[in-house]
């Protein structure tokens, strides 16, 4: 006969495979399985035996494999929304992380930066630290949009440094329903940053 620890275990693992290899979740998405003494200990003994791996301090990984490498660290995107669901906070990548999603830079970013409304956070993979940085409102208008990743991008370069090769890139990454997005938003963002956004929708 199954322990009550061990059918909060099962549960967790179901739930587990049914995200699929590269989930990354925090302890609390599972407290309406068992207590939260009992998703630990679940959650620490699927850890010992190599099922998951630990990305943070309450946060594991079903890791990807590879042949050739071996276990694959989770993307810096699913550690970011794992971090926020705790909260069910919002997110929006910022600085050179947002530049480099949509190709204005080669720059390798030394963080991958979010900016939230909830509290600020911190993860680490493989050396890489994954930050949640809360802010404003306001700067969080077009979270979740892609107009608000073109914005923190174009911030992160500076006016300055915005020039036709930046626009023309983003005219040519962006789509139609993209375009028509950065218009909409143009109220929500400063003057300069709208004028660019008017210039990407234009038709090269």
């Amino acid at each position: 006969m199954k322990t009550l620890s061990q059918s909060v275990e099962k549960s967790v693992l179901n739930r587990i495979y049914g995200r699929g290899r590269g989930s990354v979740f925090s302890t609390t998405e599972f407290l309406d399985l068992g207590t939260r003494g009992a998703v630990d200990v679940a959650l620490f003994r699927l850890f010992k035996r190599g099922r998951l791996r630990r990305v943070d301090r309450g946060m594991y990984g079903y890791p990807e494999k590879s042949r050739l490498i071996g276990e694959i660290s989770p993307s810096p995107e699913k550690v970011a929304k794992a971090m926020a669901r705790r909260g069910a906070q919002k997110l929006l990548p910022s600085g050179a992380y947002a530049a480099n999603l949509l190709g204005l830079t080669d720059q390798v970013p030394a963080k991958i930066e979010y900016l939230t409304d909830g509290s600020s956070r911190r993860a680490m993979i493989q050396k890489l630290p994954v930050v949640l940085r809360k802010t404003t409102p306001a700067r969080l208008a077009t979270a979740g949009r892609v107009s608000g990743t073109v914005a923190q991008a174009l911030r992160f370069l500076r006016k300055d440094q915005v020039d036709e090769t930046v626009i023309e890139k983003l005219r040519t990454r962006l789509s139609k329903d993209d375009k028509e997005q950065l218009l909409k938003d143009i109220p929500l963002v400063p003057a300069w940053i709208g004028e660019i956004f008017r210039q990407i929708a234009e038709t090269a």
